[in-house]
């Protein structure tokens, strides 16, 4: 189904039919993106008594209980509320769910202290000053190792403040990236990309989001799409997450 959208002056042709999930899936066991030392996903059938909410055991239905943290297992999206005092959710600071988007591949690139860093140079040189709502970076090299890395303890790529500062200098609300966190992984609880990025807490943005630990395809081309957040209606400051892209034409 191909539509034309007309939004903030732009014309987009995307075809609805033609979706690209750039989300992690969700299972159990170890062999599944996760970060933050958090335990695998558990997904377990109910038992009351001598009833078990699982057919293969004999139950009359699958009838199950998930245990899972949003940050640390798979692709979640965020809203101030991580780091922020007073209670926000994002049921309640996402409120749109189709934006214009960017998506970009940066490679890295290393700092004196050894860390491999997505510096305001880095961004600079792939984005070349086009303006959006949501930007989305997938970091080189892109192995579809991303899809099972356990990332505790692995010093992985960030966000400097600077970048920060010039993403949403472009008009950038929400923030899309194949990481586990846009932060250094063990910063002393500074979390200089989070604080920048919403401006908290002296001129706080709660409409703003952080999306984690997606992953985008190397046969998905850099360039304009159309984003479709979908997350799940927790009142919490974060939940799983399902961004879709539409290539537009």
């Amino acid at each position: 189904m191909v539509a034309t959208i007309l939004h903030s002056g732009k014309t987009y042709r995307v075809d609805f039919f033609q979706p690209i999930d750039i989300s992690m899936p969700l299972h159990t066991g170890t062999n599944c993106a996760s970060a933050w030392y958090v335990a695998p996903i558990q997904i377990e059938p109910v038992r009351m008594g001598d009833w078990v909410g699982d057919v293969k055991q004999g139950g009359s239905v699958n009838f199950r209980t998930i245990t899972f943290n949003p940050h640390g297992n798979g692709t979640h999206t965020e809203c101030v509320g991580h780091i922020s005092k007073e209670d926000y959710s994002i049921n309640q600071c996402l409120k749109r769910f189709m934006f214009a988007a960017e998506l970009i591949s940066v490679l890295p690139e290393e700092n004196a202290d050894g860390d491999r860093i997505i510096s305001k140079r880095c961004v600079e040189l792939c984005l070349e000053n086009r303006k959006g709502e949501a930007l989305i970076i997938r970091t080189i090299s892109n192995s579809p190792a991303k899809l099972v890395m356990n990332y505790s303890n692995s010093n992985p790529p960030y966000l400097t403040k600077e970048a920060i500062e010039y993403i949403l200098s472009l008009g950038y609300e929400h923030l899309l990236i194949d990481m586990p966190s846009v932060d250094k992984e063990v910063d002393n609880g500074v979390l200089a990309a989070h604080h920048a990025f919403w401006e908290y807490p002296h001129n706080t943005q709660t409409q703003r989001t952080i999306t984690e630990m997606i992953y985008v395809p190397n046969d998905v081309i850099d360039g304009t799409y159309i984003l479709n957040m979908q997350i799940a209606s927790f009142e919490n400051d974060a939940s799983p997450s399902k961004p879709v892209l539409y290539k537009v034409m």
